[in-house]
């Protein structure tokens, strides 16, 4: 399975430009509805604090032992992990999936480890996922929809309808 697993309170979000959660987990699921083996995972919901990826993981495999995690990130996220929130806890308690992305060359789990620095309880799991590199960002999504422009074909069509509808991204 594939959990979707929407961050409540990004730390590096400001909360005015943030989305509501109820309207994110409500895209997701329009986004893998009929997909047997995707699901929302609403799990941060009501945690205190901001949504570190460490912190989820880490109650990922206190309510799911038996699973083993997986992680999928851009690889265009891999050179900024070093900086996340705890990143030893993130790669001990997961295997690392880098998506590829347009313009960035995917580490392999030796630049990480390297970039991580001495001391890691566990190997670095990381292994690169090939993907069409389609250049496609949350952030251009929502500046175009903001500005009326189309979303189709860049997202689920019950999402853009969804999108356009609810007026998520509009400008007041």
């Amino acid at each position: 399975e594939v959990w979707f697993v929407p961050n409540a309170r990004p730390p590096h979000k400001d909360d005015a430009t943030l989305t509501p959660f109820d309207r994110r987990v409500e895209m997701l699921e329009l986004a893998i509805a009929g997909h047997a083996c995707f699901r929302v995972s609403e799990i941060e919901r009501d945690r205190p604090g901001p949504s570190f990826t460490a912190d989820t993981l880490d109650e990922l495999h206190r309510t799911h032992p038996e699973h083993d995690w997986f992680l999928i990130v851009g690889a265009d996220c891999l050179p900024d992990l070093p900086k996340w929130y705890d990143p030893r806890r993130i790669v001990e308690r997961a295997t690392l999936l880098a998506a590829a992305r347009p313009g960035w060359e995917a580490w392999n789990a030796e630049q990480l480890a390297a970039a991580l620095g001495p001391g890691l309880k566990t190997p670095v799991r990381l292994e690169a996922v090939a993907t069409p590199l389609i250049s496609i960002s949350s952030r251009d999504l929502r500046k175009r929809a903001a500005e009326g422009r189309s979303i189709r074909y860049l997202v689920p069509h019950a999402v853009e309808v969804y999108i356009r509808e609810k007026r998520v991204y509009a400008v007041s």
